[in-house]
């Protein structure tokens, strides 16, 4: 029991360190000028469906490849928040995209199940008021206030995200289909490849970093958290998500030295608090 269970802690911290790298391998790549959001995108898509096709290859064999799990509404949302994602970090921080996109997951997940009649608590309605009012804080006016049209994007790619992770609900095998719909999300963005010819540019490095970000922070990074799934309850997986971007913020810290701002932590503390509140006392009924 204690080995599963060190089992399960060791893969769900791989898991979500590598979506905080994500955050921070986008922001070295567009915030340094290294290469342009549409190429970083196409890469990034491209890399990370060669990866997931050759794992689901291994895995289940090529019958399951050729079968070509995943459908194109799902696809199309992977690939609005994958260049969402990448615009934002144009504008942003790793630490403020990080929170700002998990909120807005969240956020877009909650609201389903409030849309559904799914009313909630006393102390989850509390939970939700003092995130989103933190949240609107955050955005606020101010010396400290973050790019509004990063944080837009941002918010546009958590909401996609969030569809995203809503329709692939039961969906069957969760690595068969994300690895289809990584496919067919490249297959849509096949234009941005063109990004070059128009004015984009991608330098060595800038390639090199959208390669690790499709091909191991995503490609492997997602077939690692859905090995963990199981292992967790619904509560934990959705609480432990919470800690992206407590680890993007470190990260940025240490290897980008952006240091976040006195309105990032207090604002992020309550909104991951207020969050994490309402996902406990939802999951308890």
């Amino acid at each position: 029991m204690g080995e599963i269970m060190g089992v399960t802690v060791l893969l769900t911290f791989i898991a979500m360190v590598a979506f905080a790298a994500n955050s921070l391998l986008a922001r070295a790549a567009l915030g340094g000028g290294a290469m342009d959001a549409a190429s970083f995108t196409a890469i990034r898509l491209v890399s990370g469906a060669v990866a997931l096709t050759m794992l689901v290859a291994w895995q289940s064999g090529r019958d399951r490849v050729r079968a070509r799990p995943g459908n194109w509404v799902s696809a199309a949302a992977l690939l609005v928040y994958a260049l969402a994602f990448s615009l934002a970090y144009l504008r942003l921080g790793a630490a403020t995209g990080a929170l700002i996109l998990f909120a807005a997951v969240q956020g877009t997940m909650i609201l389903w199940g409030l849309l559904r009649r799914d009313r909630p608590t006393v102390p989850e309605g509390i939970g939700l008021a003092v995130a989103f009012a933190a949240f609107v804080w955050l955005l606020l006016p101010g010396l400290d206030t973050p790019d509004l049209a990063g944080s837009v994007l941002m918010m546009a790619s958590g909401i996609a995200w969030g569809v995203y992770s809503l329709r692939g609900r039961g969906a069957g095998n969760p690595l068969d289909q994300t690895g289809g719909n990584f496919v067919r999300a490249a297959v849509l963005g096949c234009p941005l490849v063109l990004a070059p010819l128009f004015g984009g540019h991608a330098t060595g490095g800038g390639v090199g970093l959208a390669m690790v970000s499709g091909v191991v922070t995503s490609g492997l990074g997602y077939a690692i958290w859905y090995r963990a799934l199981p292992l967790l309850s619904t509560t934990q997986a959705a609480t432990v998500q919470l800690t992206v971007p407590v680890i993007a913020t470190v990260g940025g810290l240490a290897l980008l030295g952006e240091a976040p701002s006195l309105r990032l932590v207090v604002a992020g503390s309550c909104i991951l608090g207020g969050v994490a509140l309402a996902i406990l006392t939802h999951r308890r009924r």
